[in-house]
């Protein structure tokens, strides 16, 4: 058996009498089947080609006369001293309304939302007890009162005390009297303004709560002052302390 071009079966075989001529009949109809089926086929591949070149024709034609595709131009917005695209002006806009959301208006919700104002206590008996012993060191300062001093009936007094003497620098005025009898004792002075100064520190926050640490301070920097004036604090060495400061003429006896 051997194969022919056209992809058929060719075979030779050997008959005799009719039956080689019908056979001869057939494979000569075959091939002429054959050959059509291949003209067909030749005249679709052609006509394939020909519609596929004008196709690319037609495609290169349109190109040379549109030129090539425009592209998309992006739109701009002037604001007068500056321009900028449409798209990044948007979310420029969207951003600046989250922000204000997020951020300012619950500030605002919470400035203009109504507030309870807790009515304040009234001083309990330490409380009173407390400004009343405060006030009592204000009424026994000596020297050149402040005007914020708050005892308007007391006036200045001790100006001239230890003016004559020379191994302290700005005599012996100010500090506390320790009663009515205008008499400055150092030592009870000096452990009053240590109490106060230890409760001070131990009780910061309630004098704070109260309202009454800028006076406490001041009452303890009243008496240190002076303290520091009863001795001469730039000797290298100290060998005298003033211990109390008395008017003379005063008819005192002492227990």
């Amino acid at each position: 058996m051997y194969s022919n071009h056209w992809g058929g079966a060719l075979e030779i075989a050997t008959t005799t009498g009719g039956e080689s001529t019908t056979d001869d009949d057939n494979r000569s109809r075959n091939f002429d089947l054959d050959r059509a089926s291949v003209n067909q086929l030749q005249r679709y591949d052609n006509y394939d080609r020909s519609t596929q070149s004008s196709r690319n024709l037609d495609e290169t034609q349109q190109s040379w006369l549109l030129g090539p595709p425009e592209k998309k131009k992006k739109k701009y917005v002037d604001l007068g001293c500056i321009i900028c695209s449409r798209k990044a002006l948007k979310y420029t806009l969207i951003g600046i309304i989250v922000a204000f959301a997020v951020i300012a208006l619950p500030t605002i919700v919470v400035k203009v939302w109504p507030k309870h104002k807790s009515q304040p206590s009234l001083p309990d008996n330490y409380t009173f007890a407390l400004h009343k012993v405060l006030m009592f060191f204000d009424a026994q300062k000596s020297g050149k009162l402040p005007k914020t001093n708050g005892i308007p009936w007391r006036g200045d007094s001790g100006l001239q005390d230890g003016s004559k003497l020379t191994d302290v620098k700005g005599g012996l005025v100010g500090g506390y009297y320790d009663a009515g009898d205008n008499i400055k004792f150092h030592y009870p002075m000096s452990f009053a303004m240590t109490m106060l100064s230890w409760s001070v520190i131990e009780y910061e926050h309630k004098y704070r709560a109260l309202g009454e640490y800028e006076h406490i301070t001041d009452i303890i920097k009243w008496g240190t002052d002076y303290l520091l004036r009863t001795f001469n604090s730039s000797a290298t060495k100290i060998d005298k302390v003033y211990s109390q400061v008395i008017l003379l003429s005063l008819n005192i006896k002492f227990c």
